[in-house]
């Protein structure tokens, strides 16, 4: 298993003048271009306190949730010698790939510290509820990234797919704009129910301001509010089960 996320890691950064610093780099990068257009220039934002750290901490969670996904979806069409050659269960080398993106992860929750401590964010007790939160995430990641994986082998189209899907999601989810923006409580409760729109606004209730939107406030704390779960769990089921019925055949058809 180890041997695998090395792997993955010298593979993703071989040739490259920096390296892992990448991976770093691409998010902080991305923020800044973000926030120049978006804070600077549409003054969007300026409502919520912290916002430059609000923006960050957006930003870093959904590059978690596309890296692994995208990364996991040809894990499989990668590693095809590995399988034919050494009979290991197929579902580690999904994991592997999942466990490099979570180190990334890691890395980029550090600036987004060092981001807190610059911005004067004050550090509260809803700050424990960031493991949840990110596990939440990991999940969500894990059973869409066994689906694309196993699907992957058969329809080489899903990645271009997936892209297209991601890129829309993107705008669909409130990272670069303040949900509080969005006057329609019904359109709210829309977007809410994507499980990376639920959890992005908690992350950012969790550790950055208690003015973000969450899903318990548009709900007002009913039944609704479980629903991004349920598709969470109803997701990681679907993909294991599915991931599962198709794994014998990965050799054959790689």
């Amino acid at each position: 298993m180890s041997e695998l996320v090395r792997t993955d890691f010298k593979l993703r950064y071989q040739g490259s003048t920096l390296g892992y610093a990448w991976s770093l780099l691409r998010p902080l990068l991305l923020f800044v271009i973000l926030y120049v257009v978006f804070v600077r220039f549409l003054k969007i934002g300026n409502s919520v306190p912290h916002f430059p750290v609000y923006l960050l901490l957006g930003i870093v969670l959904w590059n978690f949730f596309t890296e692994m996904t995208v990364q996991s979806l040809g894990s499989i069409v990668g590693r095809g010698d590995l399988i034919r050659k050494i009979r290991i269960p197929r579902w580690i080398i999904v994991f592997s790939s999942s466990l490099s993106a979570l180190i990334n992860l890691g890395l980029n929750l550090i600036v987004v510290a060092v981001f807190m401590v610059i911005n004067d964010v004050d550090l509260r007790a809803t700050f424990l509820l960031l493991p949840v939160i990110l596990l939440e995430i990991y999940l969500f990641a894990l059973g869409i990234s066994l689906f694309l994986a196993a699907l992957y082998v058969k329809f080489r189209d899903v990645g271009y797919i997936w892209e297209v899907i991601l890129q829309g999601g993107f705008y669909l989810t409130p990272i670069l704009y303040p949900l509080s923006q969005i006057s329609n409580v019904t359109l709210q409760k829309l977007i809410f129910m994507n499980p990376m729109a639920q959890a992005i606004q908690d992350a950012r209730y969790a550790l950055i301001t208690d003015q973000t939107t969450t899903i318990h406030q548009v709900f007002q704390g009913g039944w609704y509010s479980l629903i991004p779960f349920s598709i969470v769990i109803i997701v990681v089921v679907f993909g294991t089960l599915y991931f599962k019925s198709q794994a014998n055949s990965f050799a054959e058809n790689i």
